[in-house]
């Protein structure tokens, strides 16, 4: 088989795979008698230095369309953070993004993942791995409020917004600052107000139930919150005054139904009276 016949085998799998795994490579190369004659690591060098590749990082690479230049190519961040580990899920701000509703766009992505990875740094943006929450001990509570979604063709795993409501609010800082979270969280018209409620008693940690419950208290009217969704999280509230964020506990106001101190720019929206 010539050469150009391989390549041009190789070339279709690339089209349908704009982000791929050398495992997700080699699995297709080993079910193809078209390129059994070359192996995994010589066809994909000989596909990157002809320019039909980008190496996002060992073992990941991005497909480069035909026409176009390997340096400016622009290659999908959700696809990248995707594909960054096995089981990795797009969380926090990524989820929000993904989703089509975070109030600004950012150039740092978080996965979940099991496993350790180190951040990445690719073309100016940052992907960083992070561990589920600790009281998610099972695979299978890792998996709960996880959708798969088609991104170019290829599917990717990112938490409902009824999970980023709730894991924005557990951990802050994966969010952008609390203007980003409650300007990003305003702009969805509806959530699943039971699955909200449920999945911030699975996590188990009363600062969270007592934020979630601040938030939808704050937002009752035009999220249809009632005393039904609300009592659940009273009753595990902290049972003395928590801040807002354990890492920025500048002085705010106790909000006594909740046990939590909270910033006067949150407890007020200070950000819409900027014009």
């Amino acid at each position: 088989m010539s050469v150009n016949r391989k390549s041009q085998a190789a070339q279709r799998f690339f089209a349908a795979h704009p982000v791929f795994t050398v495992a997700e490579f080699a699995q297709w190369y080993a079910n193809s008698r078209e390129t059994a004659e070359r192996t995994v690591e010589a066809l994909l060098a000989y596909h990157a230095k002809n320019g039909h590749l980008v190496r996002v990082r060992k073992g990941l690479y991005a497909a480069v369309p035909p026409g176009s230049a390997p340096a400016s190519v622009p290659i999908d961040p959700f696809l990248v953070t995707g594909k960054l580990a096995p089981d990795a899920i797009l969380a926090y701000h990524t989820a929000l993004e993904f989703h089509g509703k975070a109030y600004s766009p950012t150039q740092e992505f978080y996965y979940l993942t099991s496993l350790t990875a180190r951040p990445l740094e690719f073309r100016g943006q940052r992907f960083r791995a992070v561990r589920p929450p600790a009281a998610l001990q099972s695979d299978q509570l890792v998996q709960s409020n996880v959708l798969s979604r088609d991104r170019m063709g290829l599917s990717v795993r990112v938490t409902n917004l009824e999970r980023t409501m709730v894991d924005l609010l557990d951990r802050p800082q994966l969010g952008g600052g609390w203007e980003e979270i409650w300007r990003s969280l305003e702009s969805v018209e509806f959530f699943d107000l039971d699955s909200v409620v449920a999945y911030a008693l699975l996590l188990n940690n009363a600062t969270t139930i007592a934020k979630v419950g601040f938030f939808l208290e704050q937002h009752r009217e035009p999220l249809m919150v009632t005393d039904s969704h609300l009592d659940p999280l009273r009753r595990r509230r902290p049972r003395t005054p928590h801040y807002l964020s354990r890492a920025d506990r500048h002085p705010g106001k106790l909000v006594a139904g909740w046990n939590l101190v909270v910033p006067p720019v949150v407890l007020e929206k200070a950000w819409q009276e900027v014009v």
